[in-house]
């Protein structure tokens, strides 16, 4: 399949390039998206002429959609940093066990003790909000454009509504009822009101959907960075998959696995997360040219007892003997005669000449189990099984001895908690979308309830605006 290598900003010897047009693109349209610490506190708009400028030439137009990726990687729920929800939402769930003070706000993720107040929850809508108010100035003004081309429009419009629809997502699964914002006028966001959860699925595969129709399967560049027709196709499938779409999540999920010039899982599981893993979907590329990842230093301790946070031991019971992914996505460290574990999927802390790895949002052994559930829920299990042993095989173990539909199900949530530990709260939403939070965690959590499902709204948003309603139960 043609790579093409046309634009792009990451790249090391566009970056001083890059920083110019930055320099730019924030000049033109700060007000726009970065200088509000809420979303329904936003700027007047900026003059036509600024706003239009942006958006008049490639390279900026470009670099204005990228800046949102950069967003993305450092502050929100997807940052690989200790604020984001990679960490959080494992000691929410059962993945970490918790070992730094009390007094830090990750303790009351851990202990089941969040209060509406609590900083996190500001921060993950906060920073979704601003960075889907970006995608919406992207949309608007890639339309508004005169001098782009057809091509460039369709592609900047695919990965806007892209990331629009994705970041809606995860505010879903936090909160529930959430606002779905598609417009940066000022004026509308300012009284937005929640919606059912059902509109706010139908908008996201609506954008999703749209998203689709205008990419392309041709990367922008070999590293991935920039989201493809088939990164679309990916979290199509997950939505599919936690609406309950069994079969348009197994459709998603097969062209995907379908695109075998592109993507194969790699031979050796230490080679899963380097940054060119024929795995990788989608990822973000790391803020300079000799950085890694930041979950790299989030997750990794080289000294016992863990600093913050380390695995939990119902995890690392979890695997099955022989299983390598505990072997080479964990390490040990002991002390005194007690030993603990991290996740050891990303292996560096530092920087690196080259650079070795990216954080992957998006990789191909989620698309094989999603399409065994979809499979398994529509009954064909002889499928599911052939799809859960693909990664059981990679793994170093024998195919699952699961048989009917129950058995299948279950065996696909144990292959998800052992492939996606402390990966972007998946464990946490495959628990809740199955209907087993309190089956797992009531045992492990003595103040958990079932209201925990969601976590509180920020009462900051409450707040402000009023036709947010009211405050989830629970809280």
């Amino acid at each position: 399949m043609k790579i093409n290598n046309f634009y792009n900003p990451y790249r090391e010897n566009n970056e001083a390039v890059f920083r110019i047009i930055i320099a730019a693109v924030i000049l033109c349209i700060a007000s726009w998206f970065m200088s509000c610490d809420d979303f329904t506190e936003v700027d007047m708009p900026v003059t036509e002429l600024n706003s239009n400028a942006v958006f008049e030439q490639k390279s900026t137009a470009y670099a204005a959609m990228t800046d949102i990726y950069a967003k993305m990687r450092e502050n929100g729920v997807l940052t690989g940093k200790g604020t984001g929800i990679s960490r959080d939402l494992g000691l929410y769930a059962d993945e970490l066990d918790w070992y730094g003070s009390s007094a830090l706000v990750s303790y009351s993720f851990y202990n089941n003790s969040l209060l509406p107040t609590a900083l996190p929850l500001a921060n993950w809508w906060n920073h979704s909000y601003n960075q889907i108010y970006s995608a919406n100035a992207v949309l608007e003004g890639v339309a508004a454009s005169k001098t782009l081309a057809l091509e460039d429009k369709d592609r900047l419009t695919g990965e806007a509504l892209f990331i629009r629809g994705l970041l809606h997502f995860y505010l879903l699964q936090l909160f529930g009822e959430v606002p779905y914002i598609t417009t940066t006028d000022y004026t509308k966001n300012v009284n937005v009101t929640r919606l059912p959860e059902a509109d706010v699925y139908g908008k996201i595969l609506a954008d999703l959907n749209a998203a689709d129709g205008l990419l392309g399967e041709e990367y922008l560049s070999t590293d991935r960075t920039r989201p493809n027709k088939f990164a679309v196709k990916a979290m199509l499938a997950r939505v599919q998959l936690h609406k309950g779409d069994w079969a348009e999540a197994a459709n998603s999920a097969s062209a995907v696995l379908n695109a075998t010039e592109t993507y194969t899982l790699p031979a050796d599981l230490s080679n899963f997360f380097l940054k060119e893993s024929t795995g990788t979907i989608w990822q973000f590329s790391p803020r300079t040219a000799t950085r890694n990842t930041d979950e790299g230093s989030t997750f990794i301790f080289n000294a016992a007892p863990p600093p913050a946070a380390a695995l939990t031991n119902v995890l690392m019971g979890s695997f099955e003997p022989g299983d390598q992914r505990r072997a080479k996505w964990t390490r040990a460290r002991s002390a005194g005669g007690t030993t603990w574990y991290h996740a050891f999927k990303y292996k560096k802390t530092t920087t690196s000449t080259p650079q070795l790895e990216y954080s992957i949002v998006l990789r191909l052994s989620e698309m094989y189990l999603i399409r065994a559930e979809a499979r398994a829920r529509q009954g064909e299990l002889i499928g599911a099984k052939e799809d859960i042993d693909v990664l059981r095989n990679k793994a170093g173990l024998l195919g699952t001895t699961a048989v009917t539909q129950p058995e299948i199900l279950d065996a696909v949530l144990q292959e998800r908690r052992v492939e996606f530990f402390t990966e972007y709260g998946h464990r946490f939403m495959d628990l809740k979308r199955m209907g087993k939070l309190d089956t797992f965690l009531s045992p492990l959590k003595p103040s958990w309830q079932s209201t925990d499902r969601l976590l509180p709204l920020p009462q900051k948003e409450i707040n402000l605006n009023p036709n947010i309603g009211s405050q989830n139960p629970g809280y």
